[in-house]
C-alpha cells in the first residue's frame, strides 16, 4: 500500500503509481494490468476508485480492455513511438 496524500483523490494517486510502472516497464506492452480485485487489495481502495484508475489509464491510450480477459498495457504507448 501507499501512504496516502490527503489533498490529491485517491484515485488519481493510484493511477500514477500504474502509469509510472508502465512507463518503467513493471508491466510491459501487451501485459496485463492488475484487476480491478487486485488494486482494491493492494492499494485498501474501493472498487468505484479502481474503476476510476482503468477508465484514467484507458482515457491516457496507456492501457485496453478486452472484456472477459482483463486491461492490458497498450502495445503503442503514447509519446513513446511504435513498441
Amino acid at each position: 500500500m501507499i501512504e496516502f496524500v490527503p489533498d490529491i483523490p485517491r484515485w488519481r494517486q493510484v493511477t500514477d503509481v500504474i502509469r509510472q510502472r508502465i512507463l518503467d516497464g513493471t508491466y510491459p506492452p501487451r501485459s496485463r494490468v492488475p484487476s480491478v480485485a487486485q488494486l482494491m487489495e493492494e492499494f485498501g481502495i474501493a472498487t468505484a476508485t479502481c474503476q476510476k484508475v482503468h477508465r484514467a489509464l484507458r482515457a491516457e491510450g496507456l492501457i485496453y480492455t478486452e472484456p472477459g480477459l482483463g486491461s492490458f498495457v497498450s502495445k503503442d504507448l503514447p509519446g513513446q513511438g511504435p513498441g
